[in-house]
């Protein structure tokens, strides 16, 4: 795709610093972008690379706009823009509102209207499917799933029986959506684990998007709920009949055990670990490689364990973070007259 630098600025209302027939080509980071490309400044500490950068232009705010002598568009949100612009270049293959040939259909199936349906996908039966939506290949949709408009499925995503997905849902490959929760209760008589059925489903609400290999379980006593406009990473595991606020972001490698609620517009980094059976409130961040272990009522940034540090010193640190409830004790004693001079 080539357009002219001026149709950008024109179909985003962006002011425009520059030659507007120059065309642009691609997208590209700062560093790498060549002759017929746009690039982005989103970061200050990237300033340096204005003057050398090749990029035919460079979408800025005005502040930085100062500074570069290169055609430039005008945004005071660089990074929102990107995604507008993005959409633009993506390559991302578009349904083809067909059928293949070599997928199955189950009995009593209502699919809507230019439903795409690749190959070997299996759509299980009394499965209903919204208009314009994607079944990519080798995907499986259970029994009574439905699927709202538009939404569309990766190769290779498995949505077990009774899912609920809305409208605009994005789910990637290897996404398994609706297979048992982790529950058993041991059995003092027969000496073994029983399985505790998981009876109820998964609802997941419109404009949802699940990265690759993400796991969200079904629920034992309700249904495992994912909010609108929730966007999760890969690799993230929701563990049954918890519950995800509206726009809440989750990244990659997260694991969330059962029956815990987040709040909605929740910031949560990546491999965070938070335990079952407690509520976090709305408008909480948590660093990445945070335990969270406790309810978490009020909003704010919260984080936990290390922060990084050579090996040695880690090795020092843990020694003295071993000796730390006696050094506590200690200390009280002293506080309270007891302790020898």
């Amino acid at each position: 795709m080539k357009l002219t630098l001026g149709a950008v600025a024109d179909r985003f209302d962006l002011p425009l610093h520059g030659d507007p027939s120059i065309e642009i080509c691609g997208i590209a980071n700062i560093l790498e972008a060549q002759q017929d490309e746009l690039t982005f400044l989103f970061n200050p500490a990237y300033k340096k690379h204005l003057t050398t950068t090749k990029a035919a232009a460079v979408v800025l705010c005005r502040d930085a706009s100062s500074q570069c002598d290169k055609p430039c568009l005008i945004s005071e949100r660089p990074r929102l823009i990107w995604a507008d612009i993005a959409e633009l270049f993506d390559a991302t293959p578009k349904p083809d509102g067909r059928q293949h040939p070599s997928s199955i259909i189950g009995n009593n199936v209502v699919l809507g209207d230019d439903v795409s349906i690749g190959a070997h996908a299996v759509i299980e039966s009394n499965a209903v499917i919204g208009d314009h939506s994607t079944i990519g290949p080798g995907s499986v949709v259970g029994a009574n799933v439905r699927i709202g408009q538009n939404s569309r499925l990766f190769a290779n995503v498995t949505l077990y029986h009774d899912v609920m997905i809305g409208n605009n849902v994005i789910i990637h490959s290897g996404a398994i959506i609706g297979a048992d929760g982790f529950g058993f209760e041991f059995d003092d008589v027969r000496g073994q684990h029983i399985k505790i059925p998981q009876v109820y489903g998964v609802v997941i609400a419109d404009e949802v998007e699940i990265g690759a290999g993400t796991t969200i379980d079904r629920g034992a006593l309700n249904h495992t709920e994912i909010g609108i406009g929730v966007k999760l990473d890969n690799q993230v595991q929701v563990g049954h009949g918890t519950r995800i606020g509206a726009h809440t972001v989750i990244s990659g490698c997260t694991a969330i055990a059962g029956s815990m609620t987040i709040g909605r517009y929740c910031l949560i980094g990546g491999a965070v670990g938070i335990i079952d059976n407690i509520t976090i409130t709305d408008n909480v961040e948590i660093t990445a490689m945070s335990l969270v272990s406790k309810s978490i009522k009020t909003k704010g940034r919260y984080s936990s364990g290390t922060g990084l540090m050579p090996g040695k010193e880690w090795k020092r640190n843990i020694v003295g973070f071993k000796q730390l409830a006696n050094l506590l004790r200690r200390v009280r004693r002293l506080e309270s007259g007891n302790g020898n001079s």
